[in-house]
């Protein structure tokens, strides 16, 4: 199944038989001090331009872009970001905020076919998300998080998602349109929550057929070495189904392009090789 994403010039296509997609996270104030004092004193450009640019030349296919500080109104100024990282590069974009208002108001300075990040299992997300999706013809990533917050288990989410994919249908939303994140959770609190994660996927790709998107780097969480864990984590995650993680793209890049090597998915490992070339450095 393919999921089209597009700027006014360039179109990313989704898809188990190509290439991982990248979605790059290091437009989020979350866990950065000094990215979250830009956007809170309204000194972002120069930041939201080096790191737009440096995701995309490190091989970001896909820009998150989310501005959700303390005391900055979102409304206002994700759409400003979205327009300086539009005009910085060239990439599709993830757009990424809790506030339905201020995705509605990216969406519209938006040139292109864009990424909403995301819709919950909860009824006031479905009710405000679904119809941004639908009217302006975006794509969306689903999470199976509900009014009790995350299932642990399988079945939990499962449910979820059905209840998503099936509200969706009746929204007139393309299921190939649905991308659907099945939840990294940090195996320092539960040693099991990186297998529920995959078979997560597995389940999900079974059934549906949809593109499959995490924030693989949530598996670590409060543990030392935690690039070594990400990297085996993301690598077992794409060959069970997951097309497009959201990573830090510097840090994971070559990992990705030697595990679609592994998994047939670079013929004469022309990918590979060169990007070998272009980033010795990193080798």
């Amino acid at each position: 199944m393919e999921t089209r994403l597009s700027r006014a010039s360039k179109e990313v296509i989704i898809s188990n038989e190509k290439h991982t997609v990248v979605i790059g996270e290091r437009l989020n104030p979350t866990g950065k001090k000094k990215f979250a004092e830009a956007l809170q004193k309204g000194d972002y450009e120069e930041i939201v331009r080096r790191e737009a640019r440096e995701q995309v030349e490190a091989g970001a296919d896909i820009l998150d872009v989310n501005v959700g500080a303390g005391g900055v109104d979102e409304v206002k100024l994700l759409p400003e970001v979205v327009k300086i990282v539009m005009d910085e590069v060239d990439v599709p974009l993830c757009i990424d905020s809790g506030d339905p208002d201020a995705i509605e108001a990216a969406i519209k300075v938006y040139d292109g076919k864009p990424l909403i990040n995301s819709v919950k299992g909860e009824e006031h997300s479905l009710h405000k998300i679904l119809p941004l999706v639908k009217e302006y013809g975006a794509a969306v990533i689903a999470l199976p998080m509900g009014d009790t917050g995350i299932p642990e288990d399988v079945d939990g989410r499962m449910a979820i998602v059905d209840d998503i994919m099936e509200k969706c249908a009746k929204s007139g939303i393309p299921t190939e349109d649905i991308i659907v994140d099945c939840l990294a959770l940090s195996v320092a609190v539960d040693y099991q929550a990186g297998l529920t994660t995959l078979d997560t996927i597995k389940r999900v790709k079974d059934k549906y057929g949809v593109n499959i998107t995490l924030g693989a780097s949530n598996v670590s969480f409060s543990l030392p070495g935690r690039e070594i864990i990400n990297e085996a984590f993301l690598a077992v995650a794409i060959a069970y189904g997951l097309t497009c993680p959201v990573v830090d793209p510097k840090k994971v890049r070559k990992n990705i392009f030697a595990t679609d090597l592994i998994l047939g998915r670079d013929r004469f490992a022309m990918q590979y090789i060169k990007y070998y070339r272009q980033n010795k450095h990193l080798f």
